[in-house]
């Protein structure tokens, strides 16, 4: 298997901050453009995205055929990528491979990765060109090297939610969080909708202190997902699409409703790394 530092992906999209007084005067094509990502997941591609939301870096690298090494940007200022920075890396695809430093790591399905501050070489492949690896990572700012830790999803942390009844019955795995796989700022695991359940994080919150991205996967073909974003009494909502992102600023709710299952991953960064740092908003206030 062939190694690609892959030069077309050494330029990152950007997202800007906005105020939310702007968004209520956004159309869809505004609102996706500042807050939705999509085509995240493309074969021998690196395809990530830098948002100035606690400078949060998200996104796909998909080695099918071809190794992928881990690049720097012109937008970090850096000499590698993590010279300043840590990572968290699910497996959302097939069997696949991480060198770190000369160190491997074998990830499977839903296996998850964190990597710490100061690793210098970071190179994915997959086991099979037919069934690729599809690794979806998170970044953000770090102040202190913390060690490599691999986590399988029996690992996790697992929080129960919900209820049939109120078609929201999910299961949270925690992986890197205040008890968890340790940090400077990073937390990010992923939640699984029971069957049959299509609303996550409903009632919804928003956490001022920390800003926050969902990725959706497992979305089956031919359905949708319809995320809900904005202020409390300022709703609006974005169409997502299998393997497709969207950014939460601190100010915002974020939640979905699909019809079918999914699951979906979530990162978060920003002023402390309490998973329950939130402030709840009643169903009576939502408009």
């Amino acid at each position: 298997m062939m190694l690609n530092s892959y030069n077309k992906s050494d330029i990152m999209q950007t997202k800007h901050a906005v105020h939310p007084e702007d968004v209520k005067r956004y159309d869809t094509d505004r609102l996706r453009k500042e807050f939705h990502s999509g085509n995240l997941m493309v074969n021998d591609a690196i395809e990530l995205v830098y948002t100035h939301y606690d400078r949060f870096i998200y996104g796909g690298i998909c080695p099918a055929r071809e190794k992928l090494k881990l690049p720097t940007y012109d937008e970090l200022k850096s000499g590698y990528f993590l010279e300043r920075r840590e990572l968290g890396i699910i497996n959302v695809g097939g069997k696949g491979k991480i060198t770190i430093d000369g160190e491997a790591f074998e990830l499977d399905e839903l296996d998850v990765l964190y990597v710490g501050k100061g690793k210098k070489e970071l190179v994915f492949e997959s086991s099979s060109a037919g069934q690729p690896a599809k690794f979806y990572i998170n970044s953000c700012p770090a102040h202190k090297e913390y060690p490599t830790v691999k986590a399988t999803r029996h690992e996790a942390n697992k929080v129960e939610l919900g209820s049939k009844e109120t078609c929201n019955e999910r299961t949270i795995y925690q992986f890197i969080h205040e008890t968890g796989i340790q940090s400077c700022q990073l937390v990010m695991g992923y939640t699984e909708l029971a069957v049959g359940s299509i609303w996550n994080t409903f009632p919804p919150h928003t956490h001022e202190r920390r800003m926050e991205v969902y990725f959706y996967f497992a979305l089956p073909e031919g359905q949708a997902l319809m995320h809900f974003m904005g202020q409390p009494q300022e709703t609006r909502h974005i169409a997502i699409r299998n393997e497709e992102a969207v950014v939460s600023p601190p100010w915002s709710i974020h939640a979905g409703a699909g019809t079918s299952s999914y699951k979906f991953v979530w990162g978060m960064a920003g002023e402390n790394k309490a998973f329950t740092d939130m402030d709840g908003v009643s169903l009576k206030d939502i408009l």
